[in-house]
């Protein structure tokens, strides 16, 4: 399969440039720029990406790469920092800029160059760099200009070497991505194919390989990963495969009933459901502290995993729901051996396997949900919000009791079902209520009430590294306000809050 490297510096959109390769039909890889060259140019390799990085390439110990990688024969594009690095380790001269440019900028290109084809000239990029190309070495072109920059993009056709000053990969660059089709097709030469219907194709033949006879256990939990990672070893392999799936009680509204319904009744996989609730309740009674939440959660959640996982006998295979970004986020390219189950601990150690499956590891999460769709996964569970391991443990304030869970999981149905049917459902990133442990005085009818506050939490973001709150339409607050306290007797004010992140986290605990 023909690839991309994506040589990570460090720079903050390095993820997001191996997506929008994968976005036009081309896969990408991201691995670091310590990776041995012979890592970087395979077979498989038709290009590579040198991207951004907070360092300078005048620094002493400013990163590089391995000897000989300019000369590889491959075409290479270099983005910000990797631009300077191609034009300094080619004999060109970097220098330190006056002050720092960030933001969008006119350029103007050189629609003659194949990276520019099809490019309106001048047109908005985006800018960040302290540092800037003084000079190129006599057989490079300059291929692209803006008004505080004569150098913001070059090219030497012979050798394949390109590179730019502004980030192609953002939106803020208007013709960015039509830059990396380019790239890809123009001039590395790609023939695509990358989507979710070969992938799956391919994953399926891998994974029969890779587990023959064997068994395999996967800790089901419903989230979107664990079951398109279930529905994909089922096709591959069957009855091979059991799945555990642990009511903890601390589910949202109907969530239990429709995970078992999927894969139980539809799929027929082989599905262990236990219920655990009391359990986990019991464990819970009296804490308030979050972080001992986490905690209790998670070694509760492995005594149960751990207890069913005995009653099955040998099981040669663990698989796991690991995305990409966990790979990448664990060391670029090299993924832990066990990844924690959906952030609430680390699956039991001590119980033997032969080894780990892991078949959504080269995918992002859009590219998880592509492939749910692909394999014929119901649209509510594909497009299911984001649900932190603990549960509604960790969106109540205080002591976790049956009672608030109820209260809590009819609100949040309620805001739910309201965005969906304003359809912002898929505009909105994340959202979800939360039960705070605050009291306030009310009036329901002619009665004085002391209820419950309720707070709803919307934000919108393209990694979750940074949020902002989500701008609701009014009437949209209103009704969803206006049916919570009407349909949910113990709650009598509700909060919208419009804080983003940072300061604040998205989720409350």
């Amino acid at each position: 399969m023909e690839r991309i490297v994506v040589v990570d510096f460090g720079g903050q959109y390095d993820q997001l440039i191996a997506r929008r390769v994968r976005d036009v039909g081309v896969y990408a890889e991201l691995l670091p720029c310590t990776a041995e060259k012979g890592r970087l140019v395979t077979d498989e390799t038709i290009g590579l990406i040198f991207t951004g990085g907070p360092a300078s390439v005048l620094d002493e110990d400013a990163p590089g790469c391995p000897d000989g990688l300019l000369d590889c024969g491959l075409p290479i594009l270099g983005i910000c920092y990797g631009a300077q690095l191609i034009a300094r380790e080619a004999g060109g001269q970097v220098a330190a800029s006056e002050k720092r440019e960030y933001g969008s900028a006119l350029v103007s290109y050189d629609r003659e160059s194949p990276l520019f084809a099809r490019v309106p000239s001048p047109d908005t990029a985006w800018m960040s760099h302290s540092d800037h190309i003084e000079s190129l070495p006599d057989d490079f072109l300059i291929t692209a200009s803006s008004a505080n920059i004569r150098i913001a993009a070059f090219q030497q056709a012979q050798r394949q070497l390109y590179g730019v000053q502004f980030h192609p990969e953002v939106n803020n660059t208007n013709s960015g991505q039509r830059m990396l089709e380019n790239f890809l097709y123009r001039i590395c030469g790609a023939k695509g194919g990358w989507n979710m219907k070969n992938y799956a194709e391919q994953a399926v033949k891998r994974i029969r390989r890779e587990v023959g006879d064997g068994k395999v256990l996967l800790a089901l939990s419903g989230g979107v990963d664990s079951a398109v990672c279930a529905t994909l070893l089922q096709r591959a392999i069957g009855d091979q495969l059991t799945c555990v799936f642990v009511d903890t009680g601390l589910l949202r509204k109907h969530e239990a009933e429709e995970v078992i319904r999927v894969f139980r009744d539809e799929f027929k996989v082989n599905l262990i459901a236990v219920n655990a609730k009391d359990r986990f309740l019991s464990r819970l009674k009296g804490v308030i502290d979050p972080e001992q939440k986490r905690k209790i959660i998670g070694e509760e959640f492995i005594r149960v995993f751990e207890e069913e996982a005995k009653k099955i006998g040998r099981v040669e295979f663990l698989a796991q729901g690991t995305i990409y970004p966990d790979v990448v986020e664990s060391g670029v390219g090299d993924a832990a051996l066990i990844k924690s189950h959906h952030n609430v601990g680390g699956l039991p150690d001590h119980i033997e396997f032969d080894g780990i499956i892991e078949p959504l590891r080269d995918l992002f999460k859009d590219e998880v949900r592509a492939l749910g769709e692909e394999l014929g996964l119901p649209e509510a569970m594909v497009w299911r919000q984001p649900f932190p391991g603990p549960g509604l443990a960790i969106r109540i304030i205080g002591e976790v009791t049956e009672e608030k869970l109820n209260i809590l999981r009819d609100v949040d149905w309620i805001f739910r079902e309201e965005i969906a049917k304003a359809g912002l459902d898929r505009k909105i990133w994340q959202y979800f209520a939360v039960l705070t442990d605050m009291r306030s005085v009310g009036v329901m009818g002619d009665e004085r009430t002391y209820d419950y506050t309720t707070a709803l939490r919307a934000v919108t973001s393209e990694d979750a590294m940074t949020a902002d709150w989500a701008r609701i339409p009014e009437d949209v607050l209103a009704q969803i306000s206006s049916r919570i306290v009407n349909e949910v007797p113990q709650v009598n004010r509700v909060l919208y809050d419009i804080t983003s992140k940072p300061p604040a986290t998205i989720e409350y605990e």
